[in-house]
């Protein structure tokens, strides 16, 4: 009778085990990727809402996966001008980023509140990484994972090449905001 006593409370603690671990990933794949070029002869926004994302709260890992040809620009002619002339995005059809909350240990994963973090890693955007830190926040509020960040890039550090004809309607640097509503990786 205690073996059978011992083999339950082992396959409890196991299904226990494997929750947590389920529990401990969250993902989305529809972030928002926001980016504004606010050159002095004009300003472009576009906007992706369809990012993949995937957050591992047990060591802060974070990724992101983002469709160039997902953004969507007020005006398709900007849009086909980005697509073809400045991302290839036949050639570079994903941009990536790959990193870590600096400050895991900020985050208080099962208490609601707002907390400010750090995250470093490498994102590649046109073929080209770079290493990038950047603030952010997560929030946490019934249980619920948001995440959000802002933070600038500039357009030659990824080889992204801008004809002299319209280089003064793009800006140097762009901002980049991210907002992301995770769920639970089951």
């Amino acid at each position: 009778m205690n073996f059978m006593k011992i083999k339950i409370l082992a396959a409890a603690i196991l299904m226990i085990s494997a929750f947590s671990v389920d529990a401990q990933r969250y993902f989305t794949r529809e972030a928002k990727i926001d980016f504004i070029s606010d050159a002095p002869m004009e300003q472009i926004e576009a906007h992706n809402s369809s990012a993949t994302t995937v957050l591992d709260i047990s060591n802060g890992q974070l990724e992101f996966a983002v469709l160039i040809k997902a953004f969507l620009f007020e005006k398709a002619l900007m849009q086909e001008h980005f697509n073809e002339n400045y991302m290839e995005s036949d050639k570079f059809p994903k941009a990536n980023f790959k990193g870590n909350i600096q400050n895991p240990e900020a985050v208080k994963w099962g208490v609601d509140g707002t907390y400010p973090i750090e995250v470093s890693g490498k994102m590649t955007i046109h073929g080209v990484t770079r290493d990038v830190t950047a603030p952010g926040t997560i929030v946490i509020s019934g249980g619920a994972v948001s995440a959000s960040s802002s933070f600038a890039i500039a357009v030659a550090d990824y080889d992204i090449e801008i004809p002299s004809v319209v280089r003064e309607k793009i800006a140097k640097e762009v901002a980049i905001n991210v907002n992301v509503n995770f769920q639970e990786l089951k």
